[in-house]
């Protein structure tokens, strides 16, 4: 697989996770607040529900702060990071003023960083200058705003392009179509997460499958 690019898959669903891992093209998971309440998990299952994700198959899984201020979420990711190996969890943080306070320190440390919620191109800026693994904006939830989205990714793309050691990758969200992700493809993101909804439409091609079908009928037949 090419690692110059990231596929995660977008869920705290295990059932739906299950569905796509283990595959090679994956390579973590994702998740937030909202998906987590989405899917019923509670605070203390999430590492349990991310230990599984790892078990089947994922190489980093994403898990995000619940505080708003910088020791809280210090505190909150020496929780998370306690029940991991190093560089298997990354932590999700807003990008806010506090937020990009307590990664940098993170950072700092030696912990894998998003910034995520990243809606202006000088976010995304910041967050390659302090060297996160990944900023995290909405390709959805901005053209939900009457934005341009994937105009204004394309510039935060071109912004982080311009620091390319430490690397940081966009990583891409609110993915709710194969032309979407095309797309952003196109615009060299290094990563994108998808909601496994999403997973079978990419791999799973009714063409491929059919002709599958047709060689797997005519191969019964040869002697």
């Amino acid at each position: 697989m090419n690692e110059d690019f990231h596929l995660y898959l977008d869920s705290a669903d295990l059932a739906e996770l299950k569905t796509c891992l283990p595959h090679p093209v994956v390579h973590g998971v994702t998740t937030n607040p909202t998906l987590l309440k989405r899917a019923g998990v509670g605070r203390g299952d999430v590492p349990g529900l991310l230990k599984r994700c790892l078990d089947l198959g994922a190489r980093q899984v994403q898990a995000q702060v619940y505080s708003s201020d910088v020791d809280g979420m210090l505190e909150d990711a020496k929780v998370l990071l306690s029940h991991f190996d190093r560089g298997q969890l990354v932590v999700k943080i807003p990008a806010t003023r506090q937020g990009l306070d307590a990664g940098a320190r993170l950072i700092a440390e030696g912990v894998p960083v998003t910034w995520t919620a990243v809606y202006a191109p000088e976010q995304a800026h910041f967050a390659a200058q302090l060297g996160a693994a990944y900023a995290a904006p909405y390709l959805g939830r901005l053209e939900d705003a009457g934005v341009d989205g994937l105009g204004l990714i394309a510039q935060m793309q071109s912004l982080v392009a311009q620091r390319p050691s430490p690397r940081t990758r966009l990583l891409v969200a609110s993915i709710r179509s194969r032309e979407a992700y095309l797309s952003l493809l196109a615009l060299g993101v290094g990563a994108i997460t998808i909601p496994p909804r999403l997973f079978a439409e990419l791999l799973d091609h009714p063409a491929t499958l059919a002709a599958e079908r047709g060689f797997l009928a005519d191969a019964g037949d040869l002697t």
